[in-house]
């Protein structure tokens, strides 16, 4: 890691990890598994392949410590991160406390937010199973902003529902989407 000041941490390029890592196999207890809502049954990965391609189900019910993230997820992902740690003096200061408190500074992403290093990976998936188009809906805009992004990289038609009072609110982010 090098240090770039007294107060931020920026991580090369080629250090942006290869693997996800899997929280599940540490866990005390097993998660309890997600409900249908029709049948409230657990589900399996049968009920999650309509709205989720096979990739993301298997990484959504394996035990694995890590997962790979793929090559071409791992280029786009690289155009940003990893991104800068900062440590946050005036709030320690603010807080009295002998805490040191860092933050992870997500302003350096496309979208300004942590959400397009979810959104790279679904549209990745979701390509690489041959959809050609996603939908979502977003509240203040972060999530549309990030997955609009991840569409474009990978080719892949986008269509966002925004909430009125933030497509009102936030013309740059309804202009990003």
């Amino acid at each position: 890691m090098t240090q770039t000041t007294v107060d931020r941490w920026v991580l090369p390029a080629d250090r942006v990890p290869e693997a996800w890592f899997n929280v599940v196999p540490h866990l005390p207890t097993p998660l309890r598994p997600p409900l249908h809502p029709a049948t409230g049954e657990p589900v399996g990965p049968d009920d999650l392949a309509p709205i989720l391609p096979m990739a993301l189900v298997a990484q959504e019910v394996t035990a694995e410590r890590w997962v790979d993230v793929p090559g071409e997820v791992i280029d786009v992902l690289r155009t940003w991160r990893p991104t800068p740690l900062v440590r946050a003096r005036r709030l320690e200061h603010a807080l009295a406390t002998p805490a040191r408190i860092y933050y992870k500074d997500e302003s350096v992403s496309p979208s300004g937010s942590h959400k397009p290093n979810t959104a790279v990976a679904q549209a990745f998936y979701n390509r690489q199973e041959g959809v050609t188009r996603l939908s979502t809906g977003t509240g203040s805009g972060q999530w549309g902003s990030a997955l609009s992004l991840a569409c474009a990289l990978f080719d892949l038609d986008c269509k966002v529902y925004m909430v009125r009072s933030s497509f009102e609110r936030k013309p740059y982010r309804r202009v990003m989407i």
